[in-house]
Parts: C-alpha cells; structure tokens; sequence
C-alpha cells in the first residue's frame, strides 16, 4: 500500500493545527510501516494506492483520482458549519439544495459539496462533524469514519510538575482564536493568562491591538511568542493553573489535546465540537459573548482550578495511524 498525501494550502504562508494534523500523521504512518509520500504535483510519474486529502476537493479532482484507479479519502475541517447555529446551518442546506436546482453545474462544482459524496471514505475528528457531513452534505453514513487528533509523545512523558499562577491559551493571534477578547476579559477579571502563539502576519490589525494589550498589563498578559521544542511546551501545559480556549470556530483543538495529555484543567468555547470532544470533561463558556460575562466565566475557573478533575488522555498519532490504516485497507478492499 502507497498513500499520497495532498492539500491545498502551502504551510509556510498559514501555519496552525492542519500542519501538526498532516505532519504528525505522516510520522505515525512511517512509523507502523505504511509507505507515504506527498503528493509531487511536478511528478507526472508518481503513483499511490490511496490519496488522502487533506481538505475539501474538487469534484473535477475526484473525478481525476478515479480515473486513475486510485482511491481517494479526505479530512475536511468543518469549523466555520459546525459553530452556527441549527438556524443557520438549516438556512445553508436550503440554500445549497437551491443552488444545485437553479445555478449552472460548473458553478456548484466550483463549491466541491458533491465531493463529500463521493469520495471513498470521509474522516471528521469528531461526531459532531460526522454528523454534519451526512445530514448537511448527504455522505453516505458507512463511508463516514470518526478519527480524532492525536497527541505526540513528550506530551504524555513530560513529569508532574506544581501549578502555578496562570491560565494558559495556545493559539495563533488571529480573530477566529479571540485571543485579544480573552486577554481584555483576563485584565478585567485580574486573573494572569499566558499566550503562546504567532499571527499569520506582524502587521495584522488585530494581532497589533492584542500585543498593545499585552504591553499595557504585563502583569496579567503574558505573551513571549511561540513555543516551538515540544516538550518545553509540555512543561507549559504541565505547571499551568489551566488552558483555555475560546475560539468562536473550531474542529478538535490539537493544543486543548496536548494539554489533556498533560492533565490539565480545560475551559473551551460552548460549541458543539467541545461538547463533542470532551463533554463533562471540560468546562464552557459562552461564545459570543461580552468581556465582562467572559471575565466572570474565567475567574470562576480560575479560583476552581486546583480542585478539578483531569480531562481523560486523549490518543498518541501513533494511535491515530492505526485507525487511518484500517480505514485505508477498507476502502482498498
């Protein structure tokens, strides 16, 4: 068995969990013996049993996969759908359904919603994204398998470490990861979070207003860039008071992962991918919501903290590897 790895957006011009998710999957699929590669888009040589793309294709490269006798599996991140409401998420099947009826076939290709139905198999990180690629999209419910992410291993080896004072957010500084709400409500709440992340870029609006944040109440804003050695992050997520994630879209956090693996306390955005994921495993607040009702969710999970129960372990890529194998041996057969 050959697997081609492809995706359609290079990693140096937006980095985040999708890098992790693809590199991480690479290594453990070496790592139990499957021979994988990426995709060599120059290479009118290369060949592959499997192509397993990571996003949402067109069906124009589905229907290419095919004709060369080769199987394609895909894993879409579905963050934008799977954070609105069922009004809204009701609204865009509408629309979709319309769409295909009225508009020109070339157009809806365009939109890749039939892709979903047509590929080999599907993998959603959590149930609730599983469910959205069959009741939103019409895949077919056997050739929809849930994956989650995994974690690597010097998050599950790093040792018990005290706790101290602050929360912790891992997370790129963008809009969508509401790190500058979540700084302006720790200010308000005097309750001290560090941040470690990047933006996509030094000159973005909002990344240049959450460091002035920062700048103005270093005591309650620590924010030193990204943390890149593995386990020195680990050793973060392990003397950290607790994580917090309030992104207002979202699949399955990788950094909300690590930090299970290192036992601490979760406080996640009220979206269905968390209640999913962990359920009362974590604890919620709600997203949108004011700096001052985030404020009061965050000191109270601040002050509750120490005495709350570890979230369970969650998988090692090594892990994962196997179930994407067996899905892999599925679709072949």
């Amino acid at each position: 068995m050959k697997v081609l790895f492809d995706h359609d957006m290079p990693f140096f011009l937006a980095h985040g969990g999708f890098q992790i998710q693809i590199e991480q999957t690479m290594a453990g699929l070496k790592g139990i013996g499957v021979q994988v590669e990426p995709v060599r888009w120059w290479d009118d040589t290369q060949r592959g049993n499997v192509i397993h793309y990571f996003g949402r294709p067109s069906e124009a490269y589905v229907d290419l996969v095919h004709g060369k006798n080769t199987k394609i599996v895909f894993a879409d991140l579905l963050s934008g759908l799977g954070s609105r409401s069922a009004p809204m998420r009701r609204a865009q099947k509408m629309l979709m359904c319309l769409a295909e009826r009225a508009l020109p076939g070339a157009f809806t290709a365009r939109m890749a919603w039939n892709s979903i139905r047509r590929a080999d198999a599907c993998v959603a990180n959590t149930a609730w994204e599983a469910r959205l690629m069959t009741e939103v999209f019409g895949a077919r419910p056997e050739r929809v398998h849930l994956i989650p992410n995994g974690v690597e291993k010097a998050f599950f080896e790093v040792p018990p470490a005290t706790r101290g004072s602050w929360l912790v957010c891992t997370a790129t500084i963008t809009e969508r990861k509401r790190v500058l709400e979540l700084a302006q409500a720790a200010v308000r709440a005097q309750t001290p979070v560090w941040i470690v992340g990047k933006p996509y870029s030094d000159t973005d609006v909002y990344a240049r207003q959450f460091l002035d944040t920062a700048r103005e109440n270093p005591s309650l804003i620590r924010y030193e860039g990204p943390v890149n050695n593995r386990s020195d992050l680990a050793s973060v997520y392990r003397q950290a008071r607790g994580f917090v994630l309030l992104s207002d879209k979202e699949t399955l956090s990788i950094s909300a992962l690590e930090a299970s693996a290192c036992e601490c306390p979760l406080l996640l955005s009220d979206l269905p991918w968390a209640r999913a994921a962990f359920g009362e495993h974590a604890n919620y607040c709600p997203v949108p919501a004011s700096v001052s009702r985030t404020a009061l969710v965050l000191k109270g999970f601040y002050d509750r903290a120490p005495a709350l129960p570890a979230p369970p372990k969650p998988p090692t890529w090594m892990e994962v590897a196997q179930m994407f194998k067996a899905v892999y041996d599925e679709v072949l057969r």
